[in-house]
């Protein structure tokens, strides 16, 4: 005899209606945190995203090459976008605050760790992780991740998984600090391509890079044949990204 679950009916019927309107209305809360921070980040070309440990503290190196990258980066005529919070995000804003182009922090509301840093030129608060990082892609013609934690691995996996399917543009993404990463790299290289998960022609999309002026060069390389402003393709891929 075939079980089957009892279907649970509400006989007025309001909590469905309740649940239902609230979604709706959530829908509505999505698309204006998405315009808004379009209308507000779509003239601020072109910039690199760095991305790290909220966790390191002012005076370790790991904060204090961050802003020294970040400087770089800023003088050299990239703005800088990073998560707005403290750590390497609050290092990567406070190089550029003091650079020739923009500091911009797209900051998260979160209930423990996050803050957001006062070395922000243009700042951006977004309440859903999701619609923060289609912004930190969208905008950024290349991403800098420093050492971090899960968040960071997060958005490490997030755009090299964006340019492998070419969802969007190839841009450059730079790990710094081999002695960090050398051992993940290591472990694509000798499992995971191993094992045919990836090709090995997809590792050559990770710049390993421990001198913060080789990070400028390397971004400068990537695009000296072609140019920072993207094609009428890489338009179209971006906008439906």
């Amino acid at each position: 005899m075939d079980k089957k679950i009892p279907l649970m009916i509400d006989p007025g019927g309001s909590h469905e209606v309740q649940s239902s309107a609230r979604e709706s209305w959530r829908m509505f809360e999505i698309m204006a945190e998405f315009v808004q921070a379009t209308e507000r980040l779509a003239c601020i070309r072109p910039a690199v995203t760095v991305f790290g440990s909220a966790r390191v503290k002012p005076d370790s190196p790991n904060y204090l090459l961050t802003e020294v990258i970040a400087r770089k980066l800023s003088d050299a005529g990239f703005a800088v976008i990073s998560g707005g919070g403290p750590g390497v995000m609050e290092a990567a804003n406070k190089g550029a605050y003091f650079g020739k182009s923009p500091s911009v922090g797209l900051n998260i509301q979160l209930p423990h760790e996050q803050h957001s840093n006062p070395f922000q030129d243009v700042s951006q608060t977004f309440t859903h992780f999701f619609a923060r990082k289609v912004m930190f892609v969208k905008f950024s013609s290349a991403y800098v991740i420093m050492p971090g934690g899960f968040g960071t691995l997060d958005e490490l996996m997030e755009v090299l998984t964006l340019v492998q399917t070419e969802k969007i543009r190839r841009i450059p993404v730079i790990l710094v600090q081999s002695a960090y990463w050398g051992k993940l790299v290591d472990w694509f290289r000798n499992t995971v391509v191993e094992q045919g998960m990836i090709d090995a022609a997809d590792l050559e999309l990770i710049r390993v890079i421990d001198r913060p002026e080789e990070v400028v060069e390397a971004i400068f390389q990537h695009y000296e044949t072609r140019g920072f402003v993207p094609s009428g393709r890489e338009r179209e891929i971006l906008f439906n990204l």
